[in-house]
């Protein structure tokens, strides 16, 4: 059995052949992504699959990584806090930095990139190739995988000043976009029902990841999957557990994530949350390797309740992840959360750790409602958030943008 065949017992066998409708209109196009990193974080999660799946359809796809400094990194960390919001102006050195490195970047790819027909452009750590590559062929299209609607303006518009001539640009949420002279699209992102960190386990590996982190498979788990981000709100979580707890003192937290190489902040915002946690044994906090996906499902799949109590979110891909185990996720009531968690149907929506304590305690002290919760949003899931149905929802805006507007196709 191939792999498309794999996905057509989870998504259906209609919505395979429909991708291979779409992708005879694409047949000898070259399509090109480029971001900043292979490992750490969602755009790499999604990127590692996607890209195969477009290959397996007969697309000629490749994936390519711009590489670069500390002080790159450090540029585009600032960049990111900016974009969702914080007043940060960058220092005209590290501007010097982000133009240079992807200058250099532009140098090892231009034949590639201007040879191809259609460029996926991955958030603002490459938005300048296009600038670089003045002899393009094809379309290029600008994919922000973060929450614009109220950028610092001084650090957007300077980066708009590379993103107006890109042909498209795409946003996980309408809320999310600001104006642009070119066609914007809408797509949420996916999750991938097959990948190790989604694919059905048994419980025994379940049993055996919560023994080896010292886990009480017993007592109830509260458990936050996510990079150490101040945007994830790792201090809120505990605070959020500390006031749950004085209401059910047999309560476990784990705070598991990694980092991303793409993120300099990481260790600094480890080190908070564990002085925060330092006082309370039943606080397990799990710094994961990369490629640490099976261990993350097994700990998803054991925890009575998933948090993702983000301060600004993207999209989460965590929250689909926990819903498709038939978890319940009370989330913060920011971006792309609000997209997936339906309040009071598929979780809780929540704007303070006071909040969240309380539902905490509410799905603890009702476990059939906190079932019920977690079916619904398993079937959320199936019917929305699956990489089948990215994937179609990419295949068509190629398709509009090679045939023009008169062929468009409306992305749900």
């Amino acid at each position: 059995m191939n792999e498309l065949e794999r996905y057509a017992e989870v998504a259906g066998k209609d919505v395979i052949e429909h991708l291979r409708q779409l992708t005879t209109l694409l047949r000898g196009k070259r399509v090109i992504h480029v971001n900043s990193t292979r490992e750490g974080g969602g755009v790499a999660e999604i990127l590692g699959k996607l890209v195969p799946l477009m290959q397996q359809l007969g697309l000629d796809t490749t994936w390519e990584i711009i590489t670069g400094s500390e002080d790159f990194f450090l540029c585009t960390k600032s960049f990111h806090n900016a974009l969702q919001g914080n007043a940060i102006d960058i220092p005209e050195l590290l501007l010097n930095v982000y133009e240079e490195t992807n200058a250099q970047n532009a140098e090892r790819l231009r034949e590639k990139l201007e040879a191809a027909d259609i460029v996926f452009i991955h958030d603002p750590q490459p938005a300048p190739l296009l600038k670089l590559c003045p002899n393009r062929n094809g379309k290029w299209i600008w994919r922000c995988h973060i929450d614009i609607s109220r950028p610092h303006r001084p650090v957007w518009k300077y980066l708009q000043n590379y993103i107006n001539d890109y042909d498209a640009s795409i946003f996980s949420l309408a809320d999310f976009s600001q104006p642009l002279p070119h066609d914007i699209f809408i797509v949420p992102p996916s999750i991938d029902p097959l990948s190790e960190k989604n694919i059905d386990i048994a419980e025994d590996e379940v049993a055996s990841v919560y023994k080896e982190f010292g886990l009480d498979p017993e007592l109830p788990i509260i458990l936050q999957v996510s990079r150490f981000d101040r945007f994830k709100d790792p201090l809120g979580v505990i605070q959020a557990y500390k006031l749950a707890k004085k209401f059910t003192p047999s309560l476990q937290l784990v705070l598991a994530g990694g980092g991303a190489k793409d993120d300099p902040e990481g260790e600094v915002v480890l080190e908070e949350v564990r002085v925060a946690a330092a006082d309370d044994p039943d606080i397990h906090i799990l710094f994961l390797p990369p490629g640490a996906d099976r261990t993350i499902n097994a700990l998803q799949r054991g925890a009575d309740i998933v948090l993702q109590k983000s301060l600004r979110e993207g999209f989460g891909l965590t929250v689909t992840e926990a819903m498709w185990k038939g978890k319940p996720v009370i989330g913060g009531d920011v971006g792309g959360i609000r997209l997936q968690v339906i309040n009071h149907y598929t979780g809780f929506l929540v704007h303070a750790p006071e909040g969240a304590a309380l539902r905490m305690r509410y799905l603890l002290s009702h476990r059939d409602k906190l079932q019920a919760m977690g079916h619904k949003a398993r079937e959320f899931v199936r019917e929305n958030f699956l990489i089948t149905r990215l994937l179609r929802d990419y295949l068509s805006l190629m398709v509009v943008l090679i045939y023009g507007v008169e062929e468009r196709i409306e992305l749900g």
